[in-house]
């Protein structure tokens, strides 16, 4: 009977510390979900990565809105703009801890100098919230955070909304986009290259020329076809790469006179700015001659009577 009352109050003392660790790992836990849905602290991940120009965490806390536009910028303007909202001069690293008052002081270490961004008390109303953040030494903002998909995304900027493609317009100076421009158009004529290269091998394969760019494109493992030869990627197949519009054109052989052997269908490809100035300036063209030609044609599309273009 005594061993009995001793097991008893064996599995009592049991349940009881089994209970309480139960209930401190729950504890815990909400704590930890309650301290990620803290706007604050979804901002100072927000600006970390910018600090570290780690641009897939940076995305997290962007809006949908504004993540596709993100996307869509150059890498100098996605570079420029994360810099611009840390106020640091290059990618640095970020180093978090607290003040005396319990706020979050967010320090970015470059090689150049370290920015130190002291944050005050946010205000939450429902879906918004505000953050007070002070640069040491520098200026003063207030973020605005918006809860969107369950979590805090950057709205804005004092303000000013946080339009991602407006500011980085704003802070690209024309160097930076000349620089860009110049780095967009190398890269469209090793694609029209590569696209021409494309177009041989589909012929030697075939017999015969694609009629149209998609007929280039991906193709399913074991079903490569005249329809789907699997020689470029779908970006590509689809007409744009790069910050440029690819148009692929087969050109009918001309009709042959009496007596003589009918000639074969060639073929031309042009290269024309998405978005002229920004994502460059020259349109280029490329025939079955492999000859290239380019010019600024101010947005308009390349022809066989421009110059040449050096190799």
């Amino acid at each position: 009977m005594k061993n009995l009352k001793v097991a008893k109050s064996f599995c009592v003392v049991l349940v009881l510390v089994l209970s309480s660790f139960l209930f401190g790992l729950d504890a815990a836990a909400q704590t930890k979900e309650t301290e990620e849905e803290k706007p604050s602290v979804a901002l100072a991940s927000a600006l970390a990565a910018a600090c570290r120009q780690n641009e897939t965490i940076f995305l997290r806390y962007q809006t949908a809105e504004n993540s596709l536009a993100f996307r869509k910028l150059l890498a100098s303007q996605k570079s420029n703009l994360m810099k611009r909202i840390v106020q640091a001069s290059d990618a640095g690293r970020p180093l978090l801890s607290d003040s005396a008052e319990g706020r979050t002081v967010l320090r970015c270490e470059t090689a150049g100098k370290t920015t130190e961004l002291r944050f005050g008390a946010e205000r939450v109303q429902e879906n918004l919230a505000f953050v007070p953040v002070e640069a040491v030494g520098g200026q003063r903002a207030e973020f605005g955070m918006v809860r969107e998909g369950g979590g805090w995304k950057m709205l804005s900027v004092g303000l000013v909304l946080l339009n991602l493609t407006e500011l980085a317009k704003q802070w690209t100076t024309p160097e930076e986009l000349a620089g860009a421009a110049e780095n967009s158009e190398a890269a469209a004529i090793v694609t029209l290259r590569r696209l021409a290269e494309a177009v041989e091998t589909y012929k030697k394969g075939f017999g015969k020329l694609p009629t149209q760019l998609a007929q280039l494109g991906p193709a399913r493992r074991g079903e490569v076809s005249p329809d789907h030869a699997n020689l470029i990627e779908q970006e590509l197949a689809e007409g744009s790469k790069g910050g440029y519009v690819f148009v692929y054109r087969l050109v009918p052989a001309p009709k042959a006179a009496e007596g003589q052997e009918a000639a074969e269908p060639t073929y031309a490809l042009t290269a024309t700015p998405a978005e002229y100035g920004k994502t460059g300036k020259r349109s280029f063209y490329l025939d079955s001659s492999g000859e290239l030609r380019g010019a600024d044609k101010q947005g308009a599309a390349g022809t066989v009577e421009d110059p040449k273009v050096s190799p």
